[in-house]
């Protein structure tokens, strides 16, 4: 796969949640093999997906009890494996294969297993758990492992089990001549087995909780900022040890993934810090990020970095002097563009090759749904830069393709041109989001050779 980062591309933004398929949402079973062969015959060669972590109960991936678990919702229901006595069946008919796994996982593994069974007796705050098994000590963890052996192996089983089905995916696409794109969101939430097994990783005060949360000042999204609740990490300490944690991450990503994407990439460079009690994200300030630094660490691991940074939102000279430091690809989005300003960013017409474009992304409106809701004057101008006589969004789709950016990925409702009500997240909105899903039948032939002769006509099949 790697000769493709070297070509022009073409590629599709789609959940896996968002496939077909007969339960609450898609996974990683016929859905999502039928995708990649849609995929393949429409000429694209990549697939971006959102994280694959566990989400948390309004269905967010961001906001996740676990940075290196995958979600057991994505296990296909046809295999039956919510029965624990098939689960078991289906893990012993593959022991040497599941023994290598809980070998080599082991950095994360064995406490996030213990997170998810403490958390069913306990709830899932670890600062309402019992002194010893909240503060890690050897003793409570010995007595709680002896007294939950079936509990933690049987997420240990879970786990194995859907990462066994995400290599029989990327096998497929690998076949299909298809890069499989990930998502690293910046932080786990607090209610995670990566700040409970790790708590010298991420910046607590001295009853555990967290001294700062993540979020973002005011920005294109939200008018008063995002307030996140997440734990910022304590940098200085993660730089002393090598960025060890931070390199696991990127391996556990690099075993799925093709290339990934930083959320939030800019937060390397400066996060935002509110304090926890804070009404607002407006009460926070910038705090150096670790820059240079980590990048140097993650390059160590692996050269060149198969990564893209998101660089949307408050983005100054230093995020963009990091970025190219690292010839990172940053990314670029077409409904951003239409501000009037000629030294716009996001005009085809001041693109660099090494970019990423996007009709739009999982937090912007569909373009169907954008396009619908622009001033009258905003469209004409929309409609002066696309100068095409194809239907919108066709023709956006065609100025992404035809743009120098050397990958161009278009999001599934784009391409199936569906209205505002397909929209997967609206950002600082908690409820309501990451639910949406296609039906098998928009498949069709003749979407994927429309989809190919764009992506010929802009030279990149």
């Amino acid at each position: 796969m790697t000769q493709l980062r070297f070509r022009r591309r073409g590629g599709v933004l789609c959940h896996i949640t968002s496939l077909p398929g007969a339960g609450e949402t898609g996974t990683l079973g016929a859905g999502a093999r039928e995708f990649v062969d849609f995929i393949g015959d429409a000429g694209l060669s990549i697939w971006q997906m959102l994280p694959l972590n566990p989400a948390d109960s309004y269905r967010s991936p961001y906001h996740s009890s676990s940075l290196f678990a995958l979600d057991p919702n994505l296990l296909d229901p046809v295999l039956g494996l919510s029965d624990p006595l098939v689960l078991e069946h289906f893990v012993s008919a593959r022991g040497d294969a599941f023994d290598r796994f809980a070998t080599t996982q082991a950095f994360w593994l064995t406490d996030y297993c213990r997170f998810v069974a403490a958390s069913a007796l306990h709830g899932p705050n670890w600062l309402n758990w019992p002194m010893g098994l909240r503060l890690r000590r050897s003793d409570a963890l010995e007595r709680f492992d002896r007294d939950n052996r079936w509990a933690i192996e049987h997420a240990r089983m879970c786990q194995f089990a859907v990462d066994e089905g995400f290599a029989d995916l990327r096998f497929e696409a690998a076949a299909r001549d298809v890069a499989l794109f990930g998502d690293m969101p910046l932080y786990p939430a607090f209610d995670s087995a990566d700040v409970w097994a790790r708590q010298d990783v991420f910046l607590l005060d001295a009853n555990q909780r967290p001294r700062y949360v993540a979020g973002v000042p005011p920005d294109y999204f939200s008018a008063e900022g995002q307030f996140w609740g997440n734990p910022v990490y304590d940098w200085e300490h993660l730089a002393q040890v090598g960025f060890a944690w931070w390199v696991e991450r990127l391996n556990a990503q690099l075993r799925l993934f093709d290339m990934v994407r930083i959320d939030h990439f800019r937060g390397l460079e400066a996060y935002w810090a509110i304090p926890p009690d804070a009404d607002h994200a407006s009460a926070g300030n910038w705090r150096p990020g670790p820059g240079r630094a980590l990048l140097d660490a993650l390059r160590r691991r692996v050269e060149p970095l198969p990564v893209v940074a998101e660089d949307l939102g408050v983005i100054t000279p230093e995020v963009d002097a990091l970025r190219n430091a690292f010839e990172l690809p940053g990314m670029r989005v077409l409904q951003f563009a239409f501000s009037g300003d000629p030294n716009n960013p996001h005009l085809p017409g001041n693109y660099v090759e090494n970019t990423v474009v996007y009709t739009g992304t999982h937090d912007n409106d569909t373009a169907m749904g954008w396009y619908g809701g622009l001033d009258a004057h905003v469209r004409d101008e929309v409609d002066r830069l696309l100068d095409s006589d194809a239907p919108f969004p066709w023709s956006l789709i065609d100025l992404a393709f035809g743009s120098t950016a050397r990958d161009a990925i278009v999001p599934m409702q784009d391409f199936l041109a569906l209205d505002r009500d397909a929209r997967m997240n609206t950002p600082g909105v908690a409820a309501g989001n990451w639910r949406w899903r296609f039906d098998r039948s928009l498949l069709t032939p003749a979407l994927a050779g429309r989809i190919r002769s764009a992506l010929d006509r802009a030279d990149r099949v």
